[in-house]
């Protein structure tokens, strides 16, 4: 199966708070992106609101119940109280937990398994029993002892953050070592049981070689280049390009 696009809706709602504006609608422009083929949305709302609000995550889960049934819906963020109840609220289809500071600009870097893994279990489980999935934001440096790790929380997926490769976009050879170690950690997190997703700074120039490395990543959740592109393709024609991207047939 080619890998499925999740369109990331942070940075459309970070536009649309620049004024005491409805426009750019996140929930028009996740209709289009899902009109245009993509799986899924993703969101991650932080709790000081800076793009996505709390008041976005029922408006996005009643347009994907009504009138996109197959999607699904992807809440980040970190396992605060807070945050749990607001996904068990919602009832996303996938929950990814990062282990943001909220003062982070963006998510950069993964959770450290030897410190949190017990930490995370009952969280894990917490959020399994309400019927969601969970993934969790894991460093792609290839530490087999730390995907082992992740999957003694009992979770689903993990996450690979592939920041640092999105970074490589003028140093093919750097960009090719941190390829192969992204594979590695899937492989890795693959033969322990684990689905794989992957997130952070992709493009429709470097996902070809991410997806030929791990053909086997179950989604990729883009929001940045994928926002990006859409000011100069339309969000519907950025879509179907970054599903091109991800092997899919458009």
């Amino acid at each position: 199966m080619p890998t499925k696009l999740s369109v990331n809706l942070n940075a459309i709602a970070m536009l649309r708070n620049r004024r005491d504006l409805p426009w750019p609608s996140v929930e028009a422009l996740g209709r289009i992106a899902l009109q245009a083929g993509a799986a899924g949305l993703t969101v991650h709302p932080r709790p000081d609101q800076r793009h996505i609000r709390f008041t976005d995550l029922p408006v996005l889960r009643a347009l994907i119940d009504d009138e996109f049934p197959d999607a699904e819906f992807n809440i980040e963020g970190y396992p605060s109280e807070d945050f749990l109840a607001l996904c068990e609220a919602t009832q996303p289809e996938q929950v990814t937990l990062v282990p943001d500071d909220p003062t982070q600009a963006t998510s950069d870097h993964g959770f450290d398994f030897r410190a949190t893994g017990e930490m995370l279990k009952p969280i894990v489980a917490r959020l399994n029993k309400g019927g969601m999935r969970v993934s969790l934001f894991a460093d792609g440096d290839g530490d087999v002892e730390a995907v082992k790790l992740a999957r003694a929380t009992g979770a689903d997926r993990i996450e690979l953050y592939t920041g640092p490769y999105g970074g490589c976009f003028d140093n093919p050879v750097l960009g090719a070592e941190i390829l192969e170690k992204l594979g590695r950690t899937a492989d890795a997190a693959l033969a322990e049981g684990l689905g794989v997703n992957g997130g952070h700074d992709l493009t429709v120039a470097n996902l070809p070689a991410l997806v030929k490395r791990i053909p086997k990543m179950a989604e990729v959740s883009i929001g940045h280049g994928l926002t990006a592109d859409a000011l100069e393709y339309g969000m519907a024609e950025t879509v179907r390009r970054f599903r091109r991207a991800c092997g899919q047939v458009v």
